[in-house]
C-alpha cells in the first residue's frame, strides 16, 4: 500500500493549506485514515481521523477548530484543510492508514504511511 501525501509548504501565520493524501490502487474506502506531524526535536503526534465513511472525525486539542479533514472514496483521496495556521503547526505531516474502519487515535494501530510533506508556518 502506498501512500502519497502533498500540499505542503511555506505560509504566513494565519493562512491556509490543504494536504493531500491520495492511495492509488488501494482498497481506501474501508479503512479509516489519520494526519500525523512530527516538528523538530519532538514525538510524531496525533493531528486527525476520520472513519471510513466520513461521518466520524476526531481531532488533536491543538487543531480543533482550525483543522478539517474529509475524504473522498470515489478519489482514493485523504484531505487536511488547516485554517487559522501558527508557527507551531511546522512539522513533517504524514498521513496513515487505520486498521479498521473505526476512528482511532491510537498512532501504534496505523499500519501504513505516507512520506511526509513539509509544512512550515513564519510569524
Amino acid at each position: 500500500v502506498q501512500l502519497q501525501a502533498s500540499g505542503g509548504g511555506l505560509v504566513q501565520a494565519g493562512g491556509s493549506l490543504r494536504l493531500s493524501c491520495a492511495a492509488p490502487g488501494h482498497t481506501f474506502s474501508i479503512y479509516a485514515m489519520g494526519w500525523f506531524r512530527q516538528a523538530p526535536a519532538k514525538e510524531r503526534e496525533f493531528v486527525a481521523a476520520i472513519d471510513w465513511s466520513g461521518g466520524s472525525t476526531s481531532y488533536a486539542d491543538s487543531v480543533k477548530g482550525r483543522f478539517t479533514i474529509s475524504r473522498d472514496n470515489a478519489k482514493n483521496t485523504v484531505y487536511l484543510q488547516m485554517t487559522s495556521l501558527k508557527p507551531e503547526d511546522t512539522a513533517v505531516y504524514y498521513c496513515a492508514r487505520g486498521p479498521a474502519p473505526q476512528v482511532t487515535t491510537n498512532m501504534r494501530r496505523y499500519d501504513y504511511w505516507g512520506q511526509g510533506t513539509q509544512v512550515t508556518v513564519s510569524s
